[in-house]
């Protein structure tokens, strides 16, 4: 009987978080889908599991994956004219995922998520050099920064007082869902389990590449695993960015 209920009361969709604000889903302009065809199935796969919106947001990578708000909208584009032959009625925008290295400038046009947050990431190994500056100067150029997948940098590992310092000075941290589940390791997981009991997590994204992400998703989500582990918390994905289409 008790196992009758607990399969019953199972939440198997991601309709809780909604918005995905985290993903590389445009074809051909970075290491995510390689082609339109692959894009158009990775919406429909994200669209089946309960996401209404999706913010695309390939790399601007000066090094491996130069993009501008050109490259960015024009795949948007050839991706969204596919989505409407296909009758998919799911919400697509497009922002960009922003190395902070020495290449990386806020002159020009930049990819904003909303006009307001600017999705940033550093390199898995070392932290940027004056990262807590760039910070600043992303909010003094009127933009709220966004510091994409925090658990996955090995600097952060064994000491987290600097993302709380970021958090303080106003940049939001955001959880990559299969981070959670020990996809990219036990280190990446506990940090990640840490940060989430502290609540210092503000949003929360697939960071979606390729068949193996989307595969880990879908059993996680169809498993109700996924909502067991996050979807108490309050992540703030559909009240940010819900209103992008209003």
């Amino acid at each position: 009987m008790l196992s009758f209920f607990s399969k019953k009361n199972k939440v198997t969709d991601i309709s809780w978080l909604g918005v995905d604000m985290h993903s590389h889903i445009l074809p051909g302009i970075d290491d995510g889908s390689p082609d339109l065809a692959t894009s158009l199935r990775f919406v429909k796969s994200l669209q089946e599991l309960g996401f209404d919106q999706l913010i695309a947001t390939p790399h601007i990578y000066q090094e491996l994956y130069p993009n501008t708000k050109e490259t960015i909208f024009t795949a948007r584009g050839l991706l969204q004219q596919e989505m409407d032959k296909a009758n998919i009625s799911l919400k697509l925008s497009a922002g960009a995922e922003y190395m902070v290295d020495q290449d990386f400038k806020m002159d020009g046009s930049l990819c904003t998520l909303d006009q307001k947050h600017l999705l940033i990431e550093m390199s898995y190994l070392n932290e940027s050099p004056g990262i807590s500056q760039t910070i600043f100067d992303i909010e003094i150029k009127g933009y709220q920064p966004v510091l994409a997948h925090p658990e996955r940098y090995t600097f952060y590992f064994k000491d987290k007082s600097r993302l709380r310092r970021f958090k303080e000075k106003g940049c939001l941290l955001q959880l990559n869902l299969l981070s959670i589940l020990g996809y990219y390791g036990k280190d990446v997981k506990q940090l990640a389990e840490g940060l989430l009991k502290e609540k210092m997590y503000d949003l929360a994204g697939t960071d979606l590449h390729h068949d193996k992400h989307l595969d880990a998703l879908t059993t996680a989500v169809h498993s109700g695993k996924l909502y067991d582990l996050l979807g108490n918390y309050n992540f703030r994905n559909q009240e940010l960015f819900s209103t992008i289409y209003v």
